[in-house]
């Protein structure tokens, strides 16, 4: 175990994998984002690389992993796997609402076992072929689907780790009774993340969550409200990487709450997916905000806590970062609460030079970052009007080869 998280953090460009930034005003910002795709999913797609890798390998197995990214699952995906001869990836990504260095980091990736589609539809659209391909069992056996979503077990475990890292970098003592609570800042689109974080409060680490989003608020108004519904389409916001409405791992969450109630779970599931609206049972609403609190941010103050932290700090944020440290300047400019505070920050500012520009403040790029606009790119639009589902179908089938043509004689038994 201990050689894989080795291999796995190999690329890392941070002696200490992540780092802690302590800032001005008891702003602390959690840097998640030192892997090869500047993104926070690098920390546990890399693990979960490497233990496919390994099981795969023993097991002379091929699989199909299918990846729907809102922009840095994508990448991080694609790095996880890309050369690997027991393994194809088909990711699709929704055209030009990832910013331009995000795609670039899928579409330049030019391996024989990586297979990139950009998509005219948003982030949820994008889902739905990926479902229907799930649902059919004969090709999904047929083929070893499996997805790298936070949907995948493995992503979320390595997750959890964070939190204990952001504890006990934060927390002002280990030797009271009981330990001190940290509030732990938790930008969120998905809700694969939060549910790591919960997890580990359910393990007894004292933190307390909060749950902060953009303009695609579902997780905020459930938390507040018991509202799990939509909210008309989703709406393109600077934080891109977190425009979804349809938070799929809100079902793993509400299940936990339950206290693993599957009948109860499945059903309002059943009713979400059917009527895109559901009121959570009083209840479990209530169980899930006192687990949980929540703010929302807008553009606006995602510009705002940008420039504050590059005057106060010298620091630049990402705009996912800048809705977590939205939420500290809210409680500093309130006066609220003074228990230590963690920011997560999943993405480097160095991918978003557009929202950093909308905030008037220079990009800082650096060269290998830059050095993607002269790669060499490769991709498959899907149009509108195609059938998705029936084309990853057919692509799958084109590429499938028989596992003996997989492995050679050198592949450990």
């Amino acid at each position: 175990m201990r050689n894989l998280i080795d291999s796995a953090f190999r690329r890392f460009r941070h002696k200490n994998v992540v780092h802690l930034a302590r800032l001005k005003n008891g702003l602390n910002v959690l840097e998640l984002w030192h892997g090869v795709t500047y993104a926070f999913k690098d920390l546990s797609m890399s693990c979960t690389g490497q233990f496919l890798q390994y099981f795969l390998k023993k097991r002379k197995k091929h699989i199909t992993i299918l990846v729907g990214t809102s922009g840095d699952t994508g990448s991080s995906a694609i790095e996880s796997v890309r050369g690997e001869n027991n393994m194809d990836i088909f990711v699709l990504l929704p055209k030009d609402l990832c910013s331009q260095i995000q795609e670039l980091q899928m579409t330049t990736v030019i391996e024989e076992n990586v297979h990139v589609f950009t998509a005219h539809g948003n982030s949820d659209e994008i889902d739905e072929p990926i479902k229907e391909l799930f649902a059919d069992a004969d090709f999904a056996r047929k083929h070893n689907l499996m997805s790298l979503n936070s949907v995948n077990w493995s992503r979320i475990m390595v997750q959890i780790a964070h939190y204990f890292y952001a504890y006990f970098q934060c927390t002002p003592s280990m030797d009271m009774t009981p330990l001190p609570t940290v509030e732990i800042v938790v930008p969120t689109g998905g809700g694969g993340n939060l549910t790591a974080g919960y997890i580990a409060q359910k393990m007894g680490l004292p933190i307390q969550l909060v749950a902060v989003v953009n303009n695609n608020d579902i997780i905020h108004r459930t938390i507040q409200h018991g509202d799990f519904s939509f909210s008309g389409s989703v709406k393109s916001t600077l934080a891109s990487a977190m425009d979804i409405q349809e938070p799929y791992n809100m079902e793993r969450l509400l299940w936990l709450l339950s206290d693993c109630d599957g009948s109860l779970i499945k059903t309002l599931m059943e009713q979400f997916y059917l009527s895109k609206n559901l009121a959570l049972p009083e209840e479990l609403h209530r169980k899930l905000s006192e687990a949980l609190s929540s703010c929302s941010a807008s553009d606006e103050d995602i510009v705002q806590a940008m420039r504050r932290c590059w005057e106060d700090n010298r620091y630049l944020l990402c705009p996912h970062s800048a809705v977590s440290v939205h939420y500290h300047y809210k409680q500093l400019n309130c006066h609220l609460s003074n228990r230590p505070r963690c920011c997560l920050a999943p993405a480097s500012a160095a991918k978003f030079p557009d929202a950093v520009l909308k905030a008037k403040l220079v990009p800082e790029v650096p060269p290998e970052i830059r050095a993607l606009n002269t790669m060499e790119t490769r991709s498959t639009t899907l149009r509108r009007e195609d059938d998705w589902a029936r084309i990853l179908r057919d692509r799958i089938e084109a590429i499938a080869k028989p596992d003996t043509h997989r492995w050679s004689s050198s592949d450990p038994e």
